[in-house]
């Protein structure tokens, strides 16, 4: 594990791509309980080199009700991208992530993944990825159906303070959704 994460580390296969140029950022450890699939870092993560070091990270943590020292610790979470590279900017907020990082890095991480009992897909790239056949046609169908890819996935939008209008629009994310994730992360985590 520890040479295939430098490996990830030392990537340039996006570099022409990348407007901010490569800096993979990925946590992970043989013991991680939880893995948590996201988009790919934005401009402050890319800044700092730490995983969801942002609003949005925040957010994810006080939804999984976890402490940063927890959440930071990979032998509990791992922090998987779906592009392991800042995109860039787009006209509406970050570039989509690059499509290169997932297919050639993301089953080798598994492979060396054997105690991880929950996997969160976050937002529609992940669970696009993840999810290809049985995600339901819309973002908010899929989240709304969560216990249907539990136990091995927790589906969630993405926690940007941008979405904060459509959880104000959907009580029942807040209501059902949040409590079974806290439930289903302490559980993982035991």
């Amino acid at each position: 594990m520890k040479k295939l994460l430098q490996d990830i580390g030392s990537c340039t296969l996006c570099a022409a791509h990348l407007p901010s140029g490569p800096r993979p950022i990925v946590a992970a450890h043989k013991q991680s309980k939880i893995m948590v699939i996201g988009q790919a870092p934005g401009a402050v993560v890319h800044r700092t080199g730490i995983p969801w070091d942002d609003k949005s990270g925040a957010n994810l943590r006080a939804w999984m009700d976890v402490s940063d020292d927890v959440f930071y610790d990979p032998k509990q979470i791992a922090l998987l991208p779906m592009g392991f590279c800042y995109p860039g900017k787009g006209t509406s907020g970050d570039l989509p992530p690059r499509k290169e990082c997932a297919p050639l890095w993301h089953d080798l991480i598994l492979e060396h993944m054997k105690e991880v009992q929950l996997i969160l897909l976050i937002g529609g790239y992940a669970q696009g990825y993840y999810l290809p056949e049985s995600k339901e046609k819309t973002l908010t169908e899929t989240i709304r159906k969560y216990k249907n890819y539990l136990p091995k996935y927790f589906v969630l939008p993405h926690p940007s303070p941008r979405n904060n209008i459509w959880i104000a629009k959907n009580e029942w994310f807040k209501t059902d959704v949040l409590p079974q994730l806290k439930i289903q992360v302490k559980k993982a985590l035991e």
